[in-house]
Parts: C-alpha cells; structure tokens; sequence
C-alpha cells in the first residue's frame, strides 16, 4: 500500500492520500481528541495513539493529521503512515457507526431559507472543493443579520491563514453573489 503526503497551508498539519476512500461521499468526521474517536473511529483512534498527534479530520478520500505543538514531522510522520497503513490491513471500518458527522445545528431565520440555500450551494460549489484540496473542510454553521457562520476543520483549524481566506476570498465572493451578505465568521464547534 502506498500512501502519498502533502503538505497543506497550515505547517502543524499534514495530508495523507491513503489511494482509496476515507469516507467517501459520507462527509467528514473531525476529531481533536482520542476519547472522540474512542468507539466511533478505528481509524482516527489508532492515528491518535501514535503520540503527538493534535488533531485526527477524515475527508472523502484524505486523512489530514495535525501535530502536537512540539512535535516534529520528520519523526511523527513515518508513525502515522503506519497507523493508517495497519489500520486498512485490519479490514477495521473507518467510522463504526458507518456514518460521518451530519449537520450540526444551524442558526438562521427560517425566513432566510433561500439565502442560506444559496449560499450553501456556493460554499460546496466553489469553496469546500478548494478547502477540501489543502486537507479541510468548511462547514455552514448559521446566518444571522447579514453574518454568514462558518466552523473551519481539518488543516483549516487553527490555519494562520485560515482568517485571511475568510475574510478575503470566501467573505468577497459570497457578498459579490448574495447581496444579504455583509460578512463572514468563524466560530468553533
């Protein structure tokens, strides 16, 4: 089995391209802790009890790992590609329940219905493929007086330029195409 890497924008995080599905069109699931992935995640489980390891977010056919502050990647990164190397040799699934986090809560005015159908339709059209290239993933989390919620996770957590992407590339285009819109932020969980 040969597992590509990537680095991604963030330098604490690292994306693995495992050559098969993670989760395939399930979603994502974002883990910043093994007690979270402990009976929900075999695969994200294992990649945590290698050490070092901050956070564990599993895409459609990526793995993206962030380190631990102190961690260095020249000697966590072999340990990971075994981690997620024995894990598919296990035959284990990737999520025991077979499903991937679903929506979160979502705050916004009903009346709003079709402003947030637009711009969720943009985000998955335009944004979440290029977010999803850097090993993350951009997820909807409300719309409220002109300011459109949006929760970053996998290498975009914690990013240093995961700010300067909001505010210029995805704030700009959403205000450009959804006149309602008059910004963008970024809220945890």
């Amino acid at each position: 089995m040969f597992i590509e890497t990537e680095a991604t924008p963030n330098p604490a995080t690292l994306k693995f391209l495992p050559g098969r599905d993670v989760l395939g069109d399930r979603g994502t699931a974002d883990f910043t802790a093994v007690e979270q992935a402990a009976g929900r995640s075999p695969l994200a489980e294992r990649v945590f009890l290698v050490g070092d390891v901050a956070r564990v977010f599993l895409g459609s056919d990526f793995v993206t790992v962030t380190k631990s502050e102190d961690a260095d990647w020249t000697m966590l990164r072999p340990r990971v590609l075994g981690a997620i190397m024995e894990h598919y040799l296990s035959g284990f699934p990737v999520m025991e329940d077979g499903e991937a986090h679903g929506e979160h809560g979502e705050d916004f005015d009903p009346v709003d219905q079709e402003v947030v159908a637009q711009i969720k339709e943009l985000l998955d059209t335009r944004v979440r493929p290029a977010v999803a290239g850097d090993g993350g993933d951009i997820v909807f989390r409300g719309f409220r007086d002109g300011i459109v919620r949006l929760h970053m996770q996998g290498a975009c957590s914690g990013c240093p330029s995961s700010r300067a992407t909001l505010k210029h590339g995805v704030e700009n285009m959403l205000r450009h195409y959804v006149p309602e819109v008059v910004a963008v932020e970024q809220v945890e969980g």
